[in-house]
């Protein structure tokens, strides 16, 4: 979470500096890359039965 968080950072430093040697796409391209790999995981546990949703969210 740190590293996307992160990333995203880099990417409004680009974006309002200009400068830097990678584009900023290349910053955003990565938070939306372990994103992914975020939801896929926790898909992951949730039909292995790692976590269990709540059945009563109120």
């Amino acid at each position: 979470m740190v590293f996307i968080i992160f990333n995203l950072g880099r990417a409004l430093f680009v974006l309002v500096k200009g400068e830097g040697k990678a584009p900023m796409s290349q910053y955003l391209g990565r938070r939306v890359l372990f994103s992914v790999l975020v939801v896929l995981l926790l898909l992951i546990a949730l039909g292995l039965g790692i976590i269990t949703p709540n059945p009563r969210p109120y």
